[in-house]
């Protein structure tokens, strides 16, 4: 293989993390903006219904406050038309207010058309207000008079005899209509005002009707009023309240669209919110082409570097190989290349320094093997003198439960095999770890009598082998001196050992464990500090960093650790069993 094939891959295998990474922040930059726009949609949709719905309930009270007017209550066609007039002007978005008989004919409108100038008794909403007695929405409609795209509101008319209706609302009887209020909006004001409830530019909302067909469309509502969904859409014509999908919206433009259907008068009204998926995700196309555009740069500089760097580093190490060589065929050993590491010129250079040199390093190995030999003697005397303190406390131990289980070889024979799995559990080299609780019970587990002569209170924790060794020895040493002086040398005695897991201002966890006897022989502080109680405090100072605090109480020895944990490695909360 070639040196330019080799840092042609070089570099290729330098930008596969560039790559990787590039690849996952789209896919996780595209499905959190995936997630947001169709929230977005929804809400929007959602917000554009309420509008309609809150536009049917003011076209209600209208319409009610209309027909509480005498004029229009009587049916006196001038009177009426002329109070219609006015309020149409107060209604800007209403195209015309109409009275009709409930059999449809116009008594009197806002446009001055004469009585029985028309009939809007074939219009569907006539028709639903009546059979309701109350309110309905229309569809499409071209106005007979105004010959305008429009919507109606249709409100029924009970006459006009007060007293009548109070009779009515206290005996609760029907009364038959005299007559049906009706308004028409215009939809191009429908549309104007539901395109101001979109968030987002380039954001499409069609509104049908209850025969499927547009009363509402931006932002191309001149070209679609009137006309139904096309077949080949059929994701705006089929999807129900709350959906969001992707598909072509009426401009043939891929749109992530929600769907909203509001209840009541409008049952049946579908709003459909489009967003432009392509605006939607433009920022983000915009900067996969920017990242994509400056890795290829980067890896034209990167290539071109190490096409001259290759050179160079190639060049360098063969001259100063020939230079080693002249100076070696003259007889001067001493030099040496210099070279190392993995590559060919660092093998190399290896090989020939260690041809040059096996005598020096022959030299050096045998001083560093007798260091290494003074070590291990200090080491063995320091292993010695635990040893045989072990030794020690270990006899001391076996004595005491020799002496609390006279009489019960079986007694005897059981914590004597307890007090070997602690110290297997203590030694073992290749040590993953153990918990808190597992290292207390080996320890304590030979003195157990069947009552509550030991407790222990505290959260499962699992510890590193370090902690392990060291707490370990601490409480070996602890539980030894109970029963060689303490609570543990008689019946009556008590040991309790509590923790807890606290965590610092830095987040580093901290054991707090407290060993507290009583109940034991009276207690007085030492004259002096022996091996054990150094022991104790010297190794998790020194090896845990740690605090201990000894208080050698009248009622009995308590003992106070607080040790520094390794975060989520060496202190873990064990899994509930």
């Amino acid at each position: 293989m070639s040196l330019t094939t080799r840092i042609l891959l070089l570099v290729l295998l330098a930008l596969t993390p560039a790559l990787v990474i590039q690849g996952y922040n789209e896919v996780a930059l595209r499905t959190s903006r995936d997630a947001a726009v169709r929230a977005d949609a929804l809400a929007t949709v959602r917000g554009a219904a309420e509008d309609f719905t809150q536009l049917s309930e003011r076209m209600r009270q209208a319409l009610d406050l209309i027909s509480g007017d005498p004029s229009v209550r009587a049916r006196d066609p001038a009177a009426c038309e002329a109070y219609l007039k006015r309020s149409a002007v107060r209604l800007p978005h209403v195209i015309l207010i109409a009275l009709t008989d409930p059999g449809g004919r116009v008594i009197c409108d806002s446009a001055g058309s004469a009585a029985g100038a028309y009939s809007s008794g074939a219009r569907a909403y006539h028709r639903r207000a009546l059979e309701a007695d109350g309110f309905a929405v229309g569809g499409y409609a071209l106005g007979i008079v105004s010959k305008r795209p429009s919507i109606h509101f249709a409100r029924v008319v009970s006459p006009a005899d007060e007293a009548q209706e109070t009779a009515r609302d206290a005996a609760a009887t029907e009364v038959p209509a005299t007559g049906v209020l009706l308004a028409a909006v215009d939809l191009d004001w429908l549309s104007d005002h539901l395109e101001q409830t979109l968030h987002q530019a380039e954001t499409a909302i069609t509104v049908t009707d209850h025969d499927g067909l547009i009363i509402a469309q931006r932002p191309n509502g001149a070209d679609w009023i009137g006309k139904p969904i096309p077949p080949e859409r059929a994701a705006m014509r089929t999807a129900g309240d709350g959906e969001v999908r992707i598909a072509e919206g009426l401009d043939g433009r891929t749109r992530i669209i929600a769907t909203a259907m509001p209840g009541g008068p409008l049952a049946g009204v579908r709003l459909v919110v489009g967003r432009d998926s392509a605006a939607a995700f433009a920022d983000i196309d915009a900067a996969t082409r920017r990242g994509l555009v400056l890795i290829a740069l980067g890896a034209l500089l990167a290539l071109a570097a190490a096409l001259l760097a290759g050179r160079m580093f190639i060049r360098r190490p063969i001259d100063r190989l020939l230079r080693i060589a002249a100076a070696w065929q003259a007889g001067d050993l001493t030099v040496r290349t210099g070279l190392r590491g993995t590559t060919e010129f660092g093998r190399l250079g290896g090989k020939l320094d260690a041809m040059a040199g096996t005598l020096q390093r022959n030299a050096d190995e045998l001083h560093a093997e007798i260091r290494r030999g003074r070590a291990l003697q200090e080491q063995q005397v320091t292993m010695l003198h635990e040893l045989n303190h072990r030794v020690k406390n270990t006899l001391a131990t076996v004595q005491a439960l020799a002496r609390q289980s006279r009489g019960s070889e079986g007694v005897l024979e059981a914590r004597i095999l307890a007090l070997s799995k602690t110290h297997d559990l203590l030694t073992r080299e290749d040590w993953s770890g153990a918990s808190l609780r597992e290292v207390l019970e080996s320890e304590l587990s030979p003195y157990r009598t069947g009552g509550d002569q030991i407790g222990l209170d505290g959260p499962d924790i699992s510890l590193s082998p370090r902690h392990v060794l060291a707490l370990g020895m601490t409480i070996h040493e602890l539980t030894t001196n109970a029963a060689k002086y303490g609570s543990l040398s008689g019946p009556g005695g008590r040991v309790r050992v509590s923790w807890s897991l606290a965590t610092t201002e830095g987040g580093t966890p901290r054991l707090r464990l407290t060993w507290q006897e009583s109940g034991g022989p009276p207690v007085q502080p030492p004259a002096r500090a022996g091996f054990g109680t150094r022991l104790i405090s010297g190794g998790v100072r020194r090896e845990l960093d740690g605090s201990v605090d000894l208080a050698f109480e009248a009622k009995g020895l308590r003992c106070h650790l607080d040790v520094p944990l390794e975060p989520g490695l060496s202190a873990i909360l064990a899994p509930t069993q």
